[in-house]
């Protein structure tokens, strides 16, 4: 009975979200509740959610915090000199531009936001593409490898997710899997170099044969590049100095990420926006998002809640490991990387990690394994290197609108160097231990 409840839930809750007939944050908290109060759990419900926002509260502070940090150092600047000279160094050279443009999707894709990375790689690199004679589709797909690699992060959607579903911390899901990311790195810095190849060697057929290249080939420059506020000297030396030792302490756990990221944001808006209005203005622009993603987090605590207070996560596991063969119950993890990534074109994130990835990490535990595994597994691949081509992501459009490219020739063009990252990513994840077999 508790089984089929825990089933109905997730069934429910996934049809409700993939048709869009509420929306996610709805579904996360009626859903749940309105199936205990069927199996008869009335009276313990407001413990159980009780309990599951406790849980979830130090991953809603945090992210609330690293986006209003990251947001910040964007709007000064923080990543503006790096842009300029990896455009003076590129020159005309679509490999150079191409590799360019993934180390710094790289750098600004550290404040978690696809959305704001998509918005600010186009509009600095769009302009260079077009006069140099590069396609906007070879520009969508390193961007989107470059941020879906990034999106692995602590504060990134995934990460975040897993950890709430998971009741579990970065030293359990992020850390281990830090040298499967770096392996990701390396082959995104590959696929960039061959997919600059790729136009140099178009670009170079098209001049021979005369044949008109939109907005005409030309060497980049600095000045197509937009212009910011100026900030003074000194406040973007603190800026970089506290950046790096923002991230010195959160891959070396030296403070909870959730301190870490408070006090960091605290010290930031004080030097760069000291007047009260200022700050007010900071808030105003980015208090959206913040709240966007806080809210959601926390109604996820109550689909957590409810689903282990019920027992329902118990019950679902014990059903799956009737049904799985003992020969492939240590391969769950292994399994969920790799289908993770296709999985991403299907499932909305929320409805992946809230709603499967629980039942797949409870099952990995009634078979011996460790549940921690299944969630490194899961951020490998879902949302990781799929979010920037799933069509049930607002930021993909925001990619694929802003450059004019069609979602389907972006897709063909970047899934199978997408995937590739996702099977680099397992494959050093089972040497270094971060999963098992």
């Amino acid at each position: 009975m508790v089984a089929a409840l825990g089933f109905a839930t997730i069934i429910t809750f996934l049809a409700l979200t993939f048709t869009r007939r509420v929306s996610v944050l709805v579904a996360l908290v009626l859903v749940p509740i309105g199936f205990a109060l069927i199996g008869g759990f009335g009276a313990d419900l407001g413990d159980m959610i009780a309990e599951g926002l406790i849980k979830v509260a130090p991953v809603a502070i945090m992210i609330a915090f690293a986006v209003l940090y990251f947001s910040l150092m964007v709007d000064q600047g923080l990543f503006d000199p790096a842009i300029r000279r990896v455009v003076r160094w590129a020159g005309g050279s679509p490999t150079k531009i191409a590799v360019g443009t993934a180390v710094l999707t790289l750098m600004v894709a550290l404040d978690g936001d696809g959305t704001s990375t998509f918005l600010i790689m186009v509009s600095a690199m769009l302009p260079i593409y077009q006069r140099i004679g590069m396609r906007p589709l070879a520009l969508t797909g390193i961007i989107a490898l470059s941020a879906g690699i990034m999106n692995i992060i602590p504060w990134g959607g995934p990460t975040v997710r897993a950890m709430a579903a998971l009741d579990a911390t970065s030293a359990d899901i992020f850390t281990p899997v830090i040298p499967a990311m770096a392996a990701g790195i390396v082959w995104v810095l590959f696929s960039a170099f061959m997919i600059g190849r790729m136009e140099s060697k178009r670009i170079g057929a098209l001049t021979e044969t005369a044949t008109p290249v939109k907005a005409g080939p030309g060497t980049p420059h600095v000045d197509d590049l937009p212009v910011r506020a100026t900030v003074h000297p000194a406040v973007m030396a603190f800026n970089v100095v506290l950046t790096l030792v923002l991230l010195v302490i959160l891959l070396f756990q030296l403070a909870p990420l959730q301190v870490a990221f408070a006090i960091a944001f605290a010290l930031a808006v004080l030097v760069n926006k000291p007047r009260w209005s200022a700050q007010q203005e900071v808030f105003a622009k980015h208090g959206g998002n913040v709240t966007m993603v806080v809210v959601m987090i926390l109604a996820a605590g109550v689909l957590t809640g409810v689903l282990n207070g019920t027992g329902m996560i118990t019950a679902m596991a014990e059903t799956f490991v009737s049904l799985i063969p003992d020969s492939f119950g240590s391969s769950i993890p292994v399994i969920t990387a790799i289908t993770s990534m296709p999985l991403s074109l299907v499932f909305t994130p929320d409805a992946y990690y809230f709603g499967v990835l629980p039942v797949l990490a409870e099952t990995t535990a009634s078979f011996g394994g460790d549940p921690m595994e299944t969630g490194r597994a899961a951020i490998l691949g879902q949302m990781t290197t799929g979010f920037p081509l799933s069509p049930l992501t607002a930021a993909t459009f925001v990619l694929i609108g802003m450059t004019k490219v069609e979602l389907g020739k972006h897709q063909r063009f970047i899934f199978g160097w997408a995937f590739g990252t996702t099977i680099v990513m397992t494959v050093v994840a089972l040497l270094t231990g971060a999963i098992s077999l």
